[in-house]
């Protein structure tokens, strides 16, 4: 069930990024309208922007901050393999 969700949540984020770059939307002068059409786009949406990924121009418009996204990917990367060593460390205490 986890991981279902967790590629629901992956899709959401992909779609996302996917509509900003072949709009070429990495700059306020080229943003472009947005709207999410689903709940969990909404939220990925919404996190995007509370992390500065996705800024807002004046007119309403949305653009990705691309040095914003990939230090928030490399972030995301590390907590997600935190997470897996901590997981694998679980294990091998438990089985020992």
């Amino acid at each position: 069930m986890a991981t279902a969700a967790a590629a629901i949540v992956a899709k959401a984020r992909r779609r996302i990024i996917d509509h900003f770059m072949s709009a070429d939307a990495v700059s306020p002068e080229n943003a472009a309208a947005f709207v999410p059409n689903r709940l969990v786009v909404e939220r990925q949406f919404a996190r995007f922007q509370r992390n500065g990924v996705i800024r807002t121009t004046e007119d309403g418009r949305y653009w990705i901050d691309i040095p914003s996204y990939r230090q928030w990917e490399n972030k995301r990367r590390l907590r997600v393999a935190a997470a897996a060593i901590i997981a694998v460390a679980a294990a091998a205490a438990l089985l020992a």
